[in-house]
This record gives C-alpha cells, sequence and structure tokens, in this order.
C-alpha cells in the first residue's frame, strides 16, 4: 500500500452531510486524516479579515483550497497506510463549477497530478444532521447541488463513487473500513 492512489481515500459530499464527523472518527480508530480545506481556510480568513472568503470572493477562495489541498497531499506522502481525506482536489474544481467560475490550467494540472484511490466515498445529503453555522452559510438545496457536482467531476475524473449510507457514525466508519479491506 505505498501508491497513494492505493491508500489515500476522499470523502466528500455536500456539505453537513457528516464528512467531518466521520473522518474524526477514522481519526480517533487511528487513521491518518486530513482537515478539510474550506472550513480551515475560513476559519484563517476569518481571524486575519481576509477576502478569501466564499461570501466575498469565491474565486480567491477555491485558490486557497487548492494550496490547502495540495500540503495535505504533500503531508499525506509522509504517512504510512491509509489515510483519509475531508475532501479532494477535485472538489475545488467541482467548487469552481458550481459557482460558474473558470476552472484554471492548474486546478485541471493538479486533478491530473494529484490522484487518489479509485473508489471515492461520497456521502449524500442528510437534512436530519445538516445544519448552518458561522463557516457553513449554504443551504440545504446548495449541499443537494454540491453533492450532484461532486457525482459529476469525480465520475468525470474516472473514479468510482461508492454512497456511504445514512446511520450512526461507527456504522458509517466500519462501512468504510471494510470497502478498502481493513
Amino acid at each position: 500500500m505505498r501508491d497513494p492512489i492505493d491508500r489515500f481515500h476522499v470523502l466528500t459530499g455536500g456539505p453537513g452531510s457528516g464528512k467531518t464527523t466521520l473522518i474524526d472518527a477514522l481519526k480517533a480508530r487511528g487513521y491518518a486524516t486530513t482537515p478539510e480545506a474550506g472550513r480551515t481556510v475560513i476559519r484563517e480568513q476569518l481571524a486575519v479579515g481576509g477576502k478569501a472568503l466564499p461570501w466575498t470572493d469565491r474565486q480567491l477562495f477555491a485558490e486557497r483550497m487548492l494550496t490547502f489541498d495540495l500540503c495535505n497531499y504533500a503531508e499525506a506522502l509522509e504517512a504510512s497506510g491509509p489515510v483519509f481525506f475531508d475532501r479532494g482536489v477535485p472538489d475545488v474544481v467541482g467548487y469552481l463549477e458550481l459557482c460558474n467560475l473558470p476552472v484554471s490550467d492548474a486546478a485541471m494540472d493538479a486533478v491530473d497530478t494529484y490522484r487518489y484511490a479509485r473508489g471515492v466515498f461520497i456521502l449524500p445529503p442528510w437534512p436530519d444532521i445538516f445544519r448552518q453555522d458561522a463557516e457553513r452559510k449554504q443551504s440545504f438545496e446548495e449541499a443537494e447541488r454540491t453533492f450532484r457536482a461532486m457525482i459529476a467531476v469525480y465520475s468525470r475524473l474516472g473514479y468510482d463513487l461508492v454512497e456511504v449510507p445514512q446511520g450512526p457514525i461507527d456504522a458509517r466508519a466500519d462501512f468504510i473500513l471494510a470497502r478498502i479491506s481493513l
């Protein structure tokens, strides 16, 4: 399992579908994980009064997320065993397309260069757990559109989507680990 293609596993989907909670559960079980770019960039920008925010400058926000995701990938190369990513580089392309913004050549080069395991875990919208907060201002309808955008971009890039069933967090973690034979 040395090749990132074999051991780098992405969890994606719309906001508020339980991705980060699931990533945290996998981390608690001892697996390497990466933080979500979007929330991290938002927190950093709010702390410094920056403009790379989805409600201020979506293009700049996407650029910052791409940089963050590339750093996540580079850091994950140092880990041994499986690594679970709270979104991946293709999510940035999906975000740009969802926002009807241009996708840079650099972003397209990145999705070709920084590859993950072929099976990408996608979490469907889940109204029972969806919540807005200071960092997640999207509506549930936007979460549904984001979900569909992630399906489109990951499929187009040759990934196979594996839908994670809704349910208790331990059952969701067990589902993922069983799918990658751990």
